[in-house]
């Protein structure tokens, strides 16, 4: 793996200290091995960052890239008929071309956005085609199969038996957990309690304890999907997964939009880690999670995107930006500062993962995952006496994202992908697209 010396930035480090640095940062096989001022190797590729600002890559730790190519396709709707009437028939027609396509351009967007990490959560069937696209992608990334062994209006391409999504969740960990230098894990994914057996949730908690992996699933997103769970189980979405063993620091909860003390408490208790989505969560009109009060009571939050048909973009700056001024409103100018929602796009995010060690933030011996941002512009000035942090999370856009780095490879170099054709790419998923939507035209004829 080649060395790489990036010269004469301004670096967000994200350490302890939370520490700006001005100087140079050196990797060599795939790590941080210095940081400091006017730094002397003999690097295979040098970067001269001049004028430039390094951050952290982001880390999304709610995404489902099996969905990117349905963006714009299922627009203005809450979330039970949305699933319902768009996304469980969409991805119900999904093929191994398709699938790979969609995950590659999600890829290819996330990576464009300066993210370098994402908790993913496919769709049924085709996964192995999602794994492909994120090893060729170059993106590091959690996946795993969706697991939907029970629910009402579920297409028969999405119905799939309990034994058949354990068995196809385990052989697709055994293939794909720990390649590509680790950069792909596998992550289990039941869809959510409305749509899972307890026989099946039960021994998705016993095989994430058996091979130490995370479990990803959503919670407490809608008010109608709450009522739902309580009717079938007699208890909230976080009070049931208690009661079978799931919560604990393995969890990650998308949304958790309308949680109950009750629910609340267990988070904390189980070290329960929350994805906060605010573009999906505003869109779908879920609502608005009491981001505030979870970080005041020492809940562990991070940040997602979700899927492009449910926010239309997977940009974290985005992201960020709406999950900071969501709160201010009802809470005051102060509340949700930018460093806040700085340090849950990227060290929290690595918490979240159970990554801190490795990746986001900017320390030697750290993975080298990071971004490197252009904030020479006119959105971005004057910068006088302004917050490098606070300018990131307001002012920058996309667009601002130069160079992309992952496991220590640049991925993206002056908004060039290197791991894929971008033509190829936008032409393969339209034509895709095209093709499912007259599969599910013929369907209902």
């Amino acid at each position: 793996m080649p060395s790489i010396l990036i010269k004469n930035a301004e670096i967000v480090t994200m350490n302890a200290q939370e520490e700006i640095v001005q100087g140079d940062l050196y990797i060599e096989n795939n790590r941080i091995t210095d940081i400091g001022l006017s730094l002397d190797y003999q690097a295979d590729k040098t970067i001269d960052a001049t004028n430039r600002t390094i951050i952290p890559g982001f880390i999304q730790t709610h995404i489902h890239l099996c969905q990117s190519l349905f963006r714009g396709q299922a627009d203005d709707l809450e979330l039970m008929d949305w699933l319902k009437q768009k996304i469980w028939p969409l991805e119900a027609s999904h093929d191994e071309e398709s699938l790979y396509y969609s995950a590659m351009l999600g890829i290819g967007e996330l990576i464009q956005s300066g993210t370098t990490t994402i908790v993913d959560m496919e769709t049924v069937n085709h996964t192995d085609f999602a794994f492909q696209a994120i090893a060729k992608g170059g993106i590091r990334a959690l996946s795993g199969k969706v697991m939907m062994d029970k629910g009402e209006e579920v297409p028969i391409g999405l119905q799939e038996s309990t034994s058949k999504s354990l068995q196809q969740s385990v052989d697709l960990l055994e293939k794909w957990h720990g390649k590509e230098n680790g950069r792909i894990q596998y992550a289990f994914c039941p869809r959510f309690v409305v749509s899972c057996t307890e026989e099946l949730l039960t021994e998705v908690q016993k095989l994430s304890g058996r091979h130490g992996v995370c479990v990803h699933t959503h919670a407490a997103e809608n008010r109608g999907e709450i009522a739902l769970v309580e009717q079938e189980t007699g208890m909230r979405n976080v009070v049931y997964l208690d009661h079978i063993g799931l919560a604990n620091e393995r969890l990650i909860l998308a949304h958790c939009v309308w949680l109950d003390d009750e629910e609340k408490n267990i988070i904390k208790k189980r070290k329960v880690k929350v994805s906060h989505c605010p573009g999906s969560n505003l869109k779908l009109s879920s609502g608005i999670a009491e981001v505030p009060d979870l970080l005041q009571q020492g809940i562990h939050l991070s940040l997602g995107a979700d899927g492009a048909p449910c926010n239309n973009n997977l940009d974290m700056l985005n992201e960020m930006r709406l999950a900071a001024l969501i709160q201010k409103p009802v809470h005051g100018p102060t509340a949700m500062n930018a460093k806040t929602v700085f340090r849950m796009a990227t060290i929290g995010g690595a918490r979240a993962v159970g990554m801190d060690h490795e990746i986001g933030s900017l320390e030697v011996g750290k993975k080298a995952d990071l971004a490197i941002l252009n904030l020479n512009d006119f959105h971005m000035y004057p910068s006088y006496g302004v917050d490098t942090i606070s300018r990131i999370v307001y002012s920058a856009t996309r667009a601002d994202v130069e160079t992309t780095i992952i496991d220590g490879e640049v991925v993206m170099e002056n908004r060039i992908l290197k791991n894929m054709d971008k033509n190829v790419v936008l032409h393969e998923t339209n034509r895709c697209i095209g093709r499912l939507m007259k599969r599910i035209e013929a369907a209902f004829m």
